[in-house]
């Protein structure tokens, strides 16, 4: 799906991402937001998991979040870089002899490194998949969503947000585009729709709004997107902004956009979920026909 060419350096961001996990925690204000909201759209969803996963769980942010609205579910937590789940672990709930005893902390999560193309865990056995602003990176969200779908049990929620291509919109204009996108591309939400479905997924509902974070000036931007590990990973990225000029044309290009004495930076967020349905066919091309038994007569 990935179009124009367009692949990430799937290294790199493993890399950043590590790097990002010392400095993330504090500098996540929109991933915190959007978890909240992901949140309050499970108070009008009836679904009790045994097992939920938070699959791109970074630094566990969330899983203390999922652990609270599902106290009876075992939840996991899943990140392709190791440096975000050492932090995770440290923020799990300390244990003593009851974690000895049963191997994990209660209200902790297990955590386990995995890609989420190429997830360590059996067909069927999640109830509910949570996916909070992991699918930008990857070019194409397909293979993701296939193995999500795989390990979800039928009728499994997967509850996710993504950013769409107006995200950066105002860093996008102001760089210089005579070598190249300078700015990460990411996914539409219609894309991402067609992806759900042939992944297998049932009943997608999604929506878009934007939001907008202000800063104080071009550089607190700019640290704050490599803290989030939000810089561009493209194979194809320009290398260097064309020295100080390239640095003092983006910068003055920025600057005639603030307002109220803030530089505004826009996100398309968007959110939505799906459920996996009874197949209707074997992994081989078989239809699978379901007998009812008749009602006795009377």
């Amino acid at each position: 799906m990935s179009e124009s060419g367009f692949r990430l350096d799937h290294r790199l961001l493993r890399h950043r991402f590590g790097r990002a996990a010392a400095r993330v925690d504090g500098a996540d204000l929109l991933s915190r937001e959007i978890a909240r909201r992901m949140d309050e759209r499970l108070e009008y969803i009836r679904i009790v998991p045994r097992r939920v996963l938070d699959i791109g769980c970074g630094t566990g942010a969330d899983l203390a979040l999922l652990a609270a609205r599902y106290p009876e579910a075992q939840v996991l937590g899943a990140d392709f870089a190791p440096p975000m789940l050492a932090r995770a672990q440290t923020r799990q709930p300390r244990a003593g002899l009851l974690r000895r005893l049963v191997g994990r902390a209660p209200g902790g999560a297990a955590l386990f490194a995995a890609d989420a193309c190429a997830l360590p865990l059996a067909r069927n056995s999640v109830g509910m998949l949570w996916s909070n602003l992991m699918l930008p990176a990857h070019d194409d969200p397909l293979p993701a969503l296939r193995e999500m779908h795989r390990v979800l049990e039928v009728d499994g929620l997967l509850m996710f947000s993504s950013l769409g291509p107006d995200t950066l919109r105002e860093l996008r204009a102001a760089l210089p585009d005579a070598a190249g996108e300078r700015v990460h591309r990411f996914i539409d939400m219609h894309d991402i729709g067609d992806a759900l479905v042939k992944a297998g997924f049932a009943d997608p509902v999604m929506d878009m709004e934007m939001l907008t974070l202000t800063y104080a000036d071009f550089d607190t931007l700019l640290q704050d997107l490599r803290a989030n590990g939000l810089t561009n990973a493209s194979l194809r990225r320009p290398r260097g902004l064309s020295g100080r000029g390239g640095w003092a044309a983006a910068r003055a290009a920025y600057e005639r956009l603030r307002r109220d004495g803030r530089l505004p930076a826009s996100f398309e967020i968007i959110q939505g979920h799906a459920w996996k349905a009874a197949p209707k066919t074997t992994e081989d091309g078989r239809a699978i026909v379901s007998f009812q038994p008749r009602p006795p007569r009377r």
